[in-house]
């Protein structure tokens, strides 16, 4: 079929600025069945489009990504509550200046999770490093879930060695942000987070899961499940922080209990060290893990 009026630039144009006026100049934005849908508010966000807004949201990050020949990502999870050494340091001065117990205390393990922050900024540094050298198609990249802590380490890590590296932030009832070591034009934000999971997963050649609450481990089980499924390509899965990780998880109860199989056990690997996180994964792409 021939369209015979086809959408033009300055139609959109005149869109766009016509929404954009109304938004400024603090006019109410009421529905006009003359307004281009995409550039009604109140339609694009009804139940009834919500299909159409999650296509755009798998979309957009994944065109950009594209253009930039992004096609190989690190992923790296763990908490947003950590800061980096030199913060927790100052936390604790001042919390020994006040003299307060509790309060030296949670400062003291502030210092503590400090190392996990600088251990992942470190290893992103590395991996950033060694993909510079690479041509652009073959490069990891380094992909963040967008946020403080870890998240901001591992993008920060990328950008101390001049890389591009990704976040994929998603609205809260908090507000978060970006962190601001991502590549600008390469911090996304996500609604829905099974979108946001999508994109964790369409690029992923590796992940590496440093020490964090509920969002981690929802973000590590869902990739253990979908290697363990072979819904999705087998890719390493490195647990930092041995400790850490036994502590909190018990797999040797899941197979007792006959709930997983020991050969499930071989879908990850722990670590307490940056540079042995990269050999594990330059080690799972040589030759494979072995049993």
């Amino acid at each position: 079929m021939q369209i015979s009026s086809p959408l033009s630039d300055t139609d959109l144009a005149n869109a766009w600025a016509e929404l954009h006026n109304e938004a400024h100049n603090g006019k109410p934005l009421e529905p006009q069945s003359n307004r281009l849908a995409f550039a009604d508010p109140e339609f694009m966000f009804r139940r009834e489009t919500r299909g159409i807004r999650m296509q755009l949201e798998l979309l957009k990050p994944d065109l950009a990504q594209i253009e930039r020949g992004i096609e190989h990502t690190i992923v790296v999870y763990g908490s947003a509550r950590f800061v980096d050494a030199e913060q927790a340091q100052q936390q604790l001065s001042e919390a020994r200046a006040s003299g307060d117990t509790q309060r030296m205390a949670l400062a003291e393990r502030a210092v503590r999770n400090a190392q996990r922050y600088e251990a992942a900024r470190g290893f992103a540094r590395i991996v950033a490093t060694e993909g510079m050298k690479q041509p652009p198609n073959e490069r990891f990249y380094i992909c963040t879930g967008g946020g403080p802590g870890i998240m901001e380490a591992a993008n920060r890590g990328a950008h101390d060695a001049g890389a591009p590296n990704i976040g994929l932030n998603i609205g809260l009832p908090h507000e978060q942000h970006g962190n601001p070591y991502i590549t600008q034009d390469l911090s996304f934000k996500f609604h829905y987070f099974a979108l946001r999971k999508m994109h964790f997963m369409m690029r992923a050649k590796a992940l590496v899961a440093f020490p964090g609450g509920f969002g981690t481990m929802d973000e590590l089980f869902e990739m253990l499940t979908l290697v363990q499924t072979r819904k999705s390509k087998p890719v390493p899965v490195i647990l930092f922080g041995t400790e850490f990780w036994k502590r909190v998880l018990n797999f040797d109860v899941l197979i007792e209990e006959g709930t997983i199989s020991a050969k499930d056990l071989n879908l990850f690997r722990y670590t307490d060290d940056p540079a042995e996180a990269w050999s594990l994964i330059q080690q799972f792409y040589q030759k494979g893990w072995h049993s």
